[in-house]
């Protein structure tokens, strides 16, 4: 009866992992076969662009913060 629960256990987790690698494997599988062959695409530098700009949004939200009037509620008052 352990023998049994073993493998069904362990067939259970091997099927899980199959199903895991193969999910991730097989959408990619035409880039991983060109690779395979030495056909290898020229390289992307789209996401350092994309990050160009974020980090610029960043700064001009960083910088208009920094510049906005401090509004009057929050300004200490000092006792007279």
């Amino acid at each position: 009866m352990l023998t049994a629960m073993a493998i069904v256990l362990f067939g259970g987790a091997f099927s899980v992992a199959g199903y895991a690698i193969a999910g991730t494997v097989l959408p990619q599988m035409d880039k991983i076969t060109a690779a395979l062959r030495g056909n290898v695409p020229p390289a992307r530098f789209e996401p350092l662009a994309a990050l160009v700009k974020a980090e610029r949004r960043i700064a001009v939200r960083r910088w208009s913060a920094a510049s906005a009037p401090v509004p009057r509620s929050s300004i200490r008052r000092e006792a007279a």
